[in-house]
């Protein structure tokens, strides 16, 4: 690599990310900044306080003893007198349902550079990064339904190697226990690393293209290789986010519990919790421009400064100086005439006098 050797480090852009949170939510406090940023933060996916939580399937009646495929059983939903309408009403189910998901990916891709925006040149807007980031947003769009089917053909591969390997001894009576103590652990690898560099990759995604305005799949590129060239950096950066989101889940918990679960809802809890996806999205920001200006969104607009600028001072003029007072050596001393003394007033000549005459 060309250049001297860069400094990354952790706990710099860290201390930066949360002056900057400070900077941003609380110098000054502004209720309608508030809102319309954590409005931004619920457009790019923060949902809620708590997270959300994958339901497996629950394979009831799954033994070493009785190994058996999960099946529908059709004859409890009545099927045989539903007919083709309950038939038609779960199609049209699951067709709502996706087009749901996919609205709300595309609504997710476009909301998180409409929150980098509002980080990076700390204002609350929705209307103008909606429409300045189009294109971008749109094209991430694109990106990860390619990756969410990339995904589901990864599933489907590990998942088919092991239940082959299942089926195998369950029918054929084959000995695969070498074989499942070598896929499992390769297919647990795989996937792990998989949804790292997946999940690594997609979350500075939409920083390098609001910096670059490229392509996804340039994008993409550069992160691989940087990544690639520099694994170190990023390995503590995971593992530090694995931490802190380990603590923010405790702490999220805590506090959907103290609102009687109102920090589980929708939106409301992003704006209960907004310094928290300020704090991340920051985080993540200072960590990346660390690398060069190629990767500092900040590069056409200046980093909000994350210090208290100094209080305005008035310089008010000194007063001129007074004149000497003269001494007695060099100015005679003026004589002290006594205050006049106001006219009494006139008195009748009928009243008797306050005190008598002095004696003739």
């Amino acid at each position: 690599m060309n250049g001297p050797a860069r400094k990354i480090e952790i706990l710099a852009p860290f201390n930066q990310a949360i002056e900057l949170t400070r900077l941003i939510l609380f110098r000054p406090f502004d209720i309608t900044k508030w809102l319309v940023i954590g409005f931004a933060a619920f457009l790019s996916g923060w949902l809620n306080s708590g997270g959300g939580s994958i339901n497996p399937w629950s394979f009831r009646g799954w033994n070493t003893s009785n190994a058996q495929p999960p099946t529908l059983q059709f004859r409890s939903f009545h099927i045989d007198h539903a007919g083709v309408f309950f038939l038609v009403l779960i199609a049209l189910l699951v067709i709502v349902f996706f087009t749901f998901l996919i609205l709300w990916l595309w609504i997710t891709a476009r909301g998180r550079f409409i929150f980098i925006d509002c980080v990076v040149r700390n204002r609350a807007a929705i209307t103008e990064p909606w429409r300045e980031f189009r294109r971008e947003g749109n094209r991430f769009f694109l990106f990860l339904i390619v990756l969410v089917v990339a995904s589901i053909a990864v599933v489907a591969l590990l998942a088919g190697l092991v239940f082959g390997s299942i089926m195998l001894w369950r029918n054929y009576h084959i000995s695969n226990t070498p074989a499942l103590l070598v896929l499992v652990p390769i297919a647990v690898f795989t996937w792990v690393a998989f949804v790292v560099v997946v999940n690594l990759i997609t979350y500075f995604m939409p920083p390098v293209m609001y910096a670059r305005r490229c392509s996804p799949g340039e994008a993409a590129r550069g992160l691989l290789q940087l990544v690639l060239d520099e694994p170190a950096p990023f390995i503590l950066f995971i593992l530090f986010m694995i931490a802190l989101w380990i603590g923010w889940i405790m702490v999220g918990c805590l506090v959907t519990c103290l609102t009687c679960c109102l920090a589980s809802l929708p939106y409301i809890g992003t704006v209960m919790v907004l310094p928290v996806p300020v704090f991340f999205r920051s985080f993540s920001l200072l960590f990346l421009r660390q690398f060069g200006s190629d990767w500092d969104v900040w590069k056409k607009t200046p980093v909000p400064e994350t210090t208290t600028p100094p209080p305005v001072q008035t310089i008010v003029p000194a007063p001129p100086p007074a004149p000497a007072v003269p001494t007695q050596e060099t100015t005679p001393r003026a004589p002290e005439i006594p205050p006049e003394e106001p006219n009494p007033p006139a008195r009748s000549p009928y009243e008797p006098p306050k005190s008598p005459p002095p004696p003739p």
